[in-house]
């Protein structure tokens, strides 16, 4: 079959591999889509995601596709059936475990990370981690179910009531999956901040966001906020996340800072407006609700891909030679 191997760090090959064993509490996929995000990125220059991926590894951890055989302890799953896969994998054993923060596993493992993914046209995995899909989400929109699931569960964290004001920072894919599932969980005014101006006029002429803006031409309001998402995970954006919170307010940091990255924070604002700041770290039992949201129309995701390749053409995204993409997806199997 056809795989797509990081072979060394910068370094991917299309290669003819064999296709995987099925143990007794696997099922082997046939991909239809895989996803690309950040951690993909990073993985590609030899930086750590989820966990370490060591080559030669087939990466894709957003996958979708259709099961073609089923362990011999399997029960839950049957051949033919349209599934999507969390890649993540808890040992169920160590501390954080027994104590239901499974995300913060310290032995966690992950399809397309420390086992091989959706990058090939088979790959196996343990059915406790294999979802159904309706007929009516498609392969490609069920292959970000991975990524909406982390946005909520960022979600999740934070007390989330109607009145409230939000501020996404970052037009990334992320950030966009932000907007429309803060909207989806009550909150009254959802606002966006990035770059692209092609973006931003998206997600408030068609996706529901109240104001956006653009940081190349005007700063963030200062005070204003009751939830503020920093979904780019640069110092500066850190910075500006607890600015524009005002008293009571949560800050949720979800973007992925570079590993020896430092903001600076002033310490008496955090006391006096009494803010809440918060990690979020994967996906844990977010996928069922990630579903139901796709399936009710509550998030549009179609819409937010902007990139369909072959196995052949993501090297070059990954190594960022084509530009201008909002969320890739590569397509894998018929």
């Amino acid at each position: 079959m056809k795989a797509l191997v990081l072979t060394a760090t910068k370094k991917m090959e299309v290669q003819d591999i064999d296709q995987p064993t099925v143990k007794p509490n696997e099922v082997k996929i046939q991909t239809k889509y895989a996803g690309i995000c950040g951690t993909d990125h990073a993985l590609y220059n030899g930086l750590p995601g989820s966990a370490d991926a060591v080559p030669p590894i087939v990466l894709g951890h957003e996958n979708s596709g259709v099961v073609a055989e089923v362990g011999s302890d399997v029960t839950n799953l049957k051949v033919g059936d349209r599934v999507t896969v969390d890649p993540n994998i808890y040992c169920g054993q160590c501390f954080y475990c027994h104590t239901d923060r499974p995300e913060l596993c310290d032995n966690l493992s992950a399809v397309g990370v420390t086992r091989n993914g959706g990058l090939e046209e088979f790959f196996t995995a343990p059915a406790s981690v294999v979802y159904p899909i309706p007929d009516d989400i498609s392969f490609k929109a069920a292959a970000a179910i991975e990524p909406i699931s982390c946005a909520v569960h960022g979600v999740q964290l934070l007390n989330v009531t109607p009145y409230q004001r939000a501020l996404v920072i970052g037009d990334g894919f992320e950030g966009q999956l932000f907007a429309q599932i803060l909207q989806a969980y009550g909150v009254h005014q959802v606002d966006l901040s990035g770059h692209s101006d092609k973006k931003l006029d998206l997600n408030r002429t068609k996706l529901g966001v109240t104001n956006t803006y653009n940081t190349n031409e005007v700063s963030l309001p200062i005070n204003a906020y009751d939830i503020v998402i920093e979904a780019v995970g640069r110092p500066e954006t850190q910075e500006q996340a607890i600015e524009a919170t005002r008293k009571g307010g949560q800050v949720l940091m979800f973007g992925v800072g570079a590993p020896d990255a430092h903001f600076a924070m002033n310490t008496y604002e955090v006391y006096q407006k009494q803010l809440t700041i918060q990690g979020s770290f994967i996906n844990p039992n977010a996928f069922e609700d990630s579903i139901a949201l796709l399936q009710g129309g509550k998030l549009d995701v179609e819409t937010l891909i902007s990139n369909e390749l072959s196995l052949n053409e993501v090297e070059e995204v990954l190594q960022g030679k084509v530009k201008g993409i909002s969320k890739a997806v590569v397509k894998v199997g018929d």
